[in-house]
């Protein structure tokens, strides 16, 4: 098999990728070892950059985006039994998207069939070889049979755990790690949300965030420590402990919980995110805390630089800006990191010896927040997505 361009990965990263190389004339053939169905179901992050929305709605993927996404005009911090919203739309003229992960999944798949892209799903036994030559392939097994993709570039989209970025020689990257003391125990509710935009409540036994996916569908999260057992946490004991942290700023109204997990807190990024002619991106590449809404976002511009440079490439026969793809898609990377890690510190409850004076800072960090307009406009800067050029 020969292609221009093989993408591992056929999460948001690497479809997006694929779309806009499509777009560009540049042919792509995409490997997932699972299945469609698993994709287009997955329930990840669901809160969409202002930007992201509108290349989406720009590349000819976003009229189902249109029609269903929520559009909210910015965020509650709630802390002292209080509920103070920063209103983005006035703020910096922007709005945010609530739309699932797996709903932009589940968009850019039927694009790209309905472009004739290959997407290759339930392969298993993947590897990355030969990158660091001109001729770069990648070797899996599809029905039973073993395969091959000749191909110029590799995009390594196949996520933290995925192949590509073990591929690469141990001493020509270095990660940089940070693992969080909490966790969050998150559940999908059949209930409607408590305000119509996030909550993200401060409280003493901890933080918690009231988003949603519906109208009638609320996702729900408890900060609880890192290897907690979910099992300790029955229905009843969720919805009182939500109901605590909200601090009654808001009715909270319960529902049948259809959905219950912990997720471990940690930042990651390895640098550089190029070694000859694989390319990673996306959760390949870095990790954030979800508290700043950024992982999706993320990835996204990542592919958005990287299309761009391989276009560039193929148009004019220049590399420049392939050469630079790890430090410019960096810059980016390393703030959304600082502003994931800002956000987790100044809602989280912390611990340990100084946990006193902590909360004291984190409350009033929350009111100069609340209070100025200059750190208002920073934080609706960043969390609606920072300039994309």
């Amino acid at each position: 098999m020969r292609t221009q361009v093989g993408i591992v990965g056929a999460g948001p990263a690497g479809l997006m990728l694929s779309h806009l190389l499509h777009l560009a004339g540049i042919e792509s053939v995409i490997i997932e070892d699972r299945s469609r169905a698993y994709c287009e179901a997955r329930v990840r992050a669901g809160l969409m950059e202002n930007w992201v929305a509108q290349m989406l709605i720009d590349t000819g993927v976003g009229a189902r985006l249109q029609r269903e996404a929520m559009v909210h005009d910015g965020i509650f911090f709630s802390f002292r039994g209080e509920a103070h919203k920063l209103d983005f739309a006035e703020l910096i003229g922007k709005h945010v998207f609530i739309y699932d992960q797996k709903e932009v999944v589940t968009d850019l798949i039927a694009k790209r069939l309905a472009d004739g892209g290959q997407v290759l799903f339930e392969v298993t036994d993947s590897s990355v070889h030969d990158f660091a030559s001109g001729t770069p392939k990648i070797r899996f097994k599809h029905d039973g049979k073993t395969q091959q993709i000749d191909c110029d570039f590799i995009a390594g989209c196949d996520g933290f755990h995925g192949v590509c970025r073990p591929s690469l020689p141990a001493d020509s990257w270095a990660g940089y790690d940070r693992v969080y003391p909490y966790g969050w125990l998150g559940i999908l509710s059949e209930s409607p949300p408590p305000e119509k935009e996030l909550i993200y409540a401060c409280h003493e036994r901890g933080f918690a965030l009231f988003s949603m996916r519906g109208p009638q569908l609320s996702r729900l999260y408890l900060q609880v420590e890192p290897d907690e057992d979910p099992d300790r946490w029955p229905d009843e004991r969720i919805w009182d402990e939500l109901t605590t942290r909200l601090g009654g700023v808001r009715p909270l109204q319960r529902g049948k919980i259809v959905q219950k997990g912990v997720t471990p807190m940690r930042s990651f990024v390895a640098e550089p995110m190029r070694h000859g002619r694989l390319f990673l991106a996306g959760d390949a590449a870095h990790i954030v805390p979800p508290t700043g809404a950024k992982g999706m976002n993320l990835a996204m511009a990542d592919v958005r630089v990287l299309s761009r440079a391989i276009e560039r490439f193929y148009r004019r026969g220049e590399s420049d800006e392939l050469e630079s793809y790890s430090t410019t898609a960096l810059r980016r990377v390393w703030k959304g990191q600082r502003f994931s890690y800002w956000m987790t510190s100044m809602l989280h409850r912390p611990s340990g010896e100084y946990a006193a004076f902590d909360m004291k800072r984190q409350l009033a960090e929350l009111d100069y927040v609340t209070s100025s307009r200059a750190a208002a406009v920073s934080l609706a800067e960043n969390y609606a997505g920072l300039p994309i050029e």
